[in-house]
C-alpha cells in the first residue's frame, strides 16, 4: 500500500490537505510542499520538529496519549479520525483478532431472506458481498458481479448510472476501506481490494491517497434501477454479532411511495425470472419420455 508506515501516511496525508489559514497560521510567498509543513504541525501540537518528523518516518512508535491528542487537535481530525489515528499505534498484539471472516450464520441468512420487501445484504471489512437477500440481489442486477460494493462503485460500468451520487458513494467506499484498515493494517484482503482497484481506477487510487476515514453513515441514498428507475432509500448497518468488522446492511423505502413500489416490482421480476429457471430442463436428461 506504501512505503511508509500507517501512521506515518495518515499524518502526512492529513498534513497534507490543510492549510496555513486552516489553521491559524500566517501564510507567506510561494510554499514548496502542499498543505502544512512539519515543523507546522509540531509547532500547533507543542511537540519538538524532531520529534514530529520521527513519527511521520516511523522511527517513533510509542507516542503518548497526550501527545496523539495534541497531534490530532493541530490537524483538526474529528473524533472517528482521531480514533483511527490512535488504533495505527496499536502493535499487531494489541489489535482484537476477531474480524469474523467466515460466512455469516444460517440464521442471519433465514432473517434475511425472510424480508420480502426489503433488500439486506452483509459485507465484510473491504466492502465485499458476503451474502444478501433475494431483493437485494435484483437490485443490483445491473451489475456485471453483486461481490464488492468499492469495485462495484469504481469499476462496473453500472456504477455511475446506478448510483446518482456517485462521487459521494465513491468517497464512502473509500473512507469505509480505511476505517478498517485501521483496525487490521495487516489484512491481506483489504490490500489486495485496494492494490487491484488502485490499478483499475485512478479515481480511487487518489482518493485512498487522502486517508479520509468514515464508517457507514445512515444518510439516504438517490439509486437508479435499470428497470424501475429512480430509487430515494435510507439504510442502516448493524454490526453482525460474533463478527464486529462485519455489517448487514437494510435499505429501506417510504411506506407505499414509489419506491416501496418499484421494491415490489423487482421482487416480482425476480420470482418470475427463479421460476423461469427452474422451469428449464436440466441437458441431457429425457422429459416425458415415454
Amino acid at each position: 500500500m506504501s512505503n511508509g508506515t500507517p501512521l506515518g501516511d495518515f499524518l502526512r496525508a492529513r498534513r497534507e490537505v490543510l492549510k496555513p489559514h486552516d489553521v491559524g497560521l500566517p501564510e507567506h510567498g510561494r510554499r514548496r510542499v502542499p498543505g502544512l509543513r512539519r515543523e507546522e504541525v509540531a509547532l500547533l501540537a507543542g511537540v519538538s520538529s524532531d520529534y514530529y518528523i520521527r513519527l511521520e518516518q516511523g522511527r517513533e512508535n510509542s507516542p503518548s496519549p497526550q501527545v496523539l491528542d495534541a497531534v490530532a487537535q493541530a490537524l483538526k481530525l474529528d473524533a472517528e479520525a482521531t480514533d483511527h489515528l490512535n488504533r495505527l499505534c496499536l502493535t499487531a498484539s494489541q489489535r482484537p483478532r476477531d474480524w469474523g471472516e467466515t460466512g455469516p450464520s444460517r440464521q442471519l441468512l433465514q432473517l434475511m431472506e425472510g424480508w420480502e420487501h426489503t433488500p439486506a445484504f452483509v459485507v465484510g471489512p473491504a466492502l465485499d458481498i458476503m451474502a444478501g437477500n433475494s431483493l437485494a440481489t435484483a437490485l443490483h442486477s445491473g451489475f456485471d458481479r453483486f461481490d464488492n460494493l468499492a469495485r462495484m462503485v469504481f469499476v462496473d460500468p453500472a456504477g455511475r448510472e446506478f448510483y446518482q451520487e456517485w462521487e459521494r458513494a465513491a468517497h464512502s467506499c473509500v473512507a469505509e476501506i480505511r476505517a478498517a484498515y485501521g483496525h487490521d493494517p495487516d489484512s491481506a484482503r483489504i490490500a489486495a481490494v485496494v492494490a487491484e482497484l488502485s490499478a483499475q481506477s485512478k479515481e480511487f487510487a487518489g482518493i485512498w491517497q487522502r486517508h479520509d476515514v468514515k464508517s457507514k453513515s445512515q444518510e439516504g441514498k438517490h439509486l437508479k434501477h435499470p428497470q424501475v428507475g429512480d430509487l430515494y432509500i435510507k439504510f442502516a448497518a448493524f454490526t453482525v454479532n460474533g463478527a464486529p468488522h462485519q455489517q448487514l446492511v437494510v435499505y429501506q423505502a417510504e411506506p407505499a411511495g414509489p419506491t416501496a413500489a418499484a421494491f415490489e416490482t423487482l421482487r416480482a421480476l425476480a420470482t418470475q425470472s427463479k421460476q423461469a429457471r427452474a422451469a428449464v430442463p436440466v441437458a441431457g436428461l429425457a422429459v416425458n419420455e415415454q
